[in-house]
Parts: structure tokens; sequence; C-alpha cells
């Protein structure tokens, strides 16, 4: 999330560390966790989501979070001003503990629906339904909500159900993204679509007009995005106006706002659509995961280490200092490679506002970058990759 973390655990439970002002950890109070040793390891309680329920996938919103669970249900907690909850009011969830565990709704995803994959974005959340149909909910102030008007939904139950109406993509879905205000779908032929705010080319249609916002701009009149001759996506992450994919060769491609170099292209300019060359990620480099930030992006590559670009103002990129990376000739080969720990490598990454996390090849974490609200789970104050000697050994891992 914004400045959240939230993971799912080897026995089903969900442990969340980080913000909670809005209750976005779902532990029943608005008290961080994750600044204070003393709240970490087994004093960081499970998030309550209801008797006998486990866990099966989750995403961190801005400052919210939604979980899918065994059932294959969805329970959404946190900031809920614009619905994105789902539950049919715009009241938090998660700073009060009476309205967790099975006090706490699940999401009415129409008759007989369960999700496949969920996202979720600034302040709006999709998801993948069990027919392969995608929902969603919650702010649609650029069309992003895919529903051909600009009326918010989820703050009220008459609008969720069966009464939510499927985004109209022409076709299933078999993949989701949420960014800022934009949304992306890898579809069933995987090819991508994008919607929502395009103020910087993030929909990747050649243009800044937004889709989805009016009638007639979804289905067959929204166009895939053109990734290259015979390309298609294996994978999708959608930033603070940009968008990246891995393509069915393993290589990345970026597109939409770049000021810090977040595209990896070398430059600080935006790009209304993919460009013909992908990112340098080295020689013979390529990408097995990508994850995008607010204004910064990492993949895992095929030897299963990091590489970061984009924003660097407080060490996210991993690199011991805050230098911005991918806004010149600083990529290829140039770009080292994060330094987990000796002989550590990475089975997974995530990234937040200004903060980046690896899931590491002995399932344990490690968490770089902001620390202004114990996002790092490390237990003390202070960012972490900003400066030498602050990573590899040095940077401990989360105590779960």
């Amino acid at each position: 999330g914004y400045a959240h973390n939230c993971f799912m655990l080897d026995n089903g439970s969900v442990k969340c560390w980080g913000a909670n002002g809005y209750g976005q950890l779902g532990l029943g109070h608005t008290n961080n966790r994750g600044d204070n040793s003393s709240f970490m390891g087994d004093n960081l309680l499970a998030v309550d989501l209801g008797t006998g329920k486990t866990v099966r996938a989750i995403e961190a919103g801005d400052n919210h979070t939604c979980a899918i669970l065994d059932n294959e249900s969805v329970k959404c907690w946190g900031a809920n001003a614009s619905g994105q909850l789902g539950l049919g009011h715009t009241d938090n969830r998660g700073d009060n503990s009476s309205f967790m565990g099975d006090n706490l709704l699940a999401v009415d995803l129409g008759s007989d629906r369960t999700a496949k994959a969920i996202a979720a974005g600034y302040a709006h959340t999709c998801a993948i339904l069990d027919n392969s149909l995608v929902k969603c909910w919650g702010s649609n102030t650029s069309g992003q909500l895919g529903l051909g008007h600009t009326n918010n939904r989820g703050d009220n139950s008459s609008f969720m159900g069966d009464n939510l109406l499927a985004v109209d993509l022409g076709t299933t879905a078999k993949g989701i993204s949420a960014g800022d205000s934009h949304t992306c779908a890898i579809l069933d032929n995987a090819q991508v679509k994008c919607w929502g705010d395009n103020t910087y080319g993030q929909l990747g249609q050649g243009d800044n007009s937004n889709r989805g916002y009016g009638s007639n701009q979804m289905g067959g009149s929204l166009n895939s995005v053109n990734l290259g001759s015979g390309r298609t996506a294996k994978s999708i992450t959608t930033g603070t106006g940009y968008t990246c994919v891995i393509l069915d060769d393993d290589s990345v491609k970026c597109w939409g706002r770049g000021h810090a170099g977040q595209l990896g292209h070398g430059k600080t300019t935006p790009v209304d659509a993919p460009r013909d060359s992908p990112i340098d990620l080295g020689s013979e480099i390529t990408a097995k995961a990508i994850t995008a930030g607010k204004f910064h992006t990492c993949a895992v590559i095929d030897n299963s280490s990091i590489k970061c670009w984009g924003l660097n103002d407080s060490g996210q990129l991993g690199l011991e200092n805050t230098d911005n990376r991918g806004d010149g000739s600083n990529m290829g080969d140039d770009l080292p490679a994060v330094d987990l720990g000796a002989g550590k490598t990475a089975r997974a990454i995530s990234t937040g506002d200004r903060h980046t996390c690896a899931i590491l090849d002995n399932a344990s974490i490690k968490c770089w970058g902001s620390n202004i609200s114990g996002e790092l789970g490390i237990g003390e104050p202070g960012n972490r990759g900003d400066n030498s000697s602050e990573m590899g050994d040095n940077l401990p891992v989360i105590s779960l």
C-alpha cells in the first residue's frame, strides 16, 4: 500500500504492518505497527477475517486492503471514502474490532459469484470473477471502473451485487492491475486493455484521452494496447500514471508517466504507447516478475535477483543511495542488482509508495526505502537503502 504491507503467511493467515490511520492493517485500531519491535513477531496479531477463514490472495491499495478468502469470497478493510471496500457505504473498516472477523461482510459480487483475482488502486478495487468477467468498485472520477460514467460504486448497496455491471471488455480477462486512477487487464487472448485516467498516456493508446467514462468507450471501441508485432502479455503492473508489462518473450515494456525514470527508457518524458524496444535490464537478462510503486519499478530477473529503477528519494531502489535510475544512461549492465544478503535470491516482489518488499528464497521478508510509518517492519524508525551499509546482510528480516 501507500505505507503499509500485508502478507499471507504459511498457515493461510494474514499479518499487516505500517501506517494504520484508516484501519488498513485490520487490527481493530488505528495505531501503526512495525515502528517498534515490541509490536512485531508474536506480538503482531493476525487479521481476524472470520471463524476458520484463511486467505488465498491479498492486495493492498493506497490505504485499504482486500483479500480473497478460502471460499473465494472477498473481504476489504481500511479507508472507504469512495466505497472502495465494496460494502455499500463509506464507513472505514478495520479501525474498530467490532467490525472485523465475522462482522466484516464479504463484498457482494452478485448471485453465486466468487473471485479469482483481486486488484486495489488508490481508491478503487477490481476483481476477476469465477466466470472471468471483471467487476470494479470505488472511486470513478476518471472512468477507472470502466462503466461508461464517472459515478462511484460501492458507496451504496443498491449498486452492488447483481446491480454492479461487469466491465465490458469484449471478452474475458485472466489478469488485472489497478493503478492510481486507471485499470488494466490481460485478456483471454493475452492482449492488454486499459481504461480510466490517461493524463500521461498510461492507457497506451497513443493519446492522452481518458477511457471508460462515457458511453461507447469500452467493449469493441476500446482498442488493445499495441505491444509490438506478435507480442502478448504475461504479467502487468500499474503505478501512478504509468503501466508496465512482461511480454511473452520475458522482456519488459513500460509507458505513461516517466518523470523520475520509472519507465526505464533513459529519459524523463512521458510515453503514450509502448515503444518498439523493451527496457534494457542488462546483457541477456529477462524478467520473471514486475511491480510498480508510485514512481518506481522493480523486477525479479531470470537469476532471481532484483533490479529497480525510477524515483529513489527514500532509498526505495535498494542501491544505498538516493540517485534515480532509468532517467539516463544508467540502465542495462550499469544498473546493479539489489543486495539481498549473501546467497539470497527473491521469490516475489512488491512495491508501495516509496518502499519495496521482497520474499526471499527462504520465505523470509526484507523491505527497504521509506519507513515513516513502520512500513519496513524492522521495529525501529529510519529509512533503509538510502545509505551505505544498510542493505545485504545488514538489512534485517521482518519478524513474523
